[in-house]
């Protein structure tokens, strides 16, 4: 992983084990500033304090059950934080699910894999 600098990152996913062990991954060599949220409506209050990268999960309906997708959850971020980097992280691995959302604002779509977080971590 190339150094870079700290950055202000939301991880936005309903499986806590993952979001914890990423952002565990993430600060390993640069001490960014991570704020995890399990739904995007909660991610949603917080969108004022501007973040450089959003990873956001495609999924997000385990925790409340009219809980908006990632799909939905990235349109609307995507009007309030016109320069906010977007990665899209999933199990997904229909190309047509990523072309998806790569024409609705995410940078890159990252599949929930073995080398997910050395993914991610070279996108940041």
């Amino acid at each position: 992983m190339e150094f870079t600098q700290p950055k202000k990152i939301f991880i936005v996913d309903d499986d806590e084990m993952l979001t914890e062990a990423l952002s565990d991954y993430l600060t390993r060599k640069v001490a960014h500033k991570i704020s995890v949220f399990p739904t995007g409506e909660d991610c949603m209050q917080h969108i004022s304090e501007n973040p450089d990268v959003v990873i956001l999960d495609f999924y997000l309906n385990t925790v409340r059950k009219d809980a908006a997708n990632g799909l939905e959850v990235l349109e609307a971020f995507r009007k309030h934080l016109p320069n906010t980097r977007f990665i899209m992280l999933s199990s997904q691995e229909s190309y047509a699910t990523a072309a998806k959302t790569i024409q609705k604002g995410a940078e890159q779509y990252v599949i929930k894999d073995d080398n997910a977080f050395q993914k991610i971590a070279d996108l940041i």
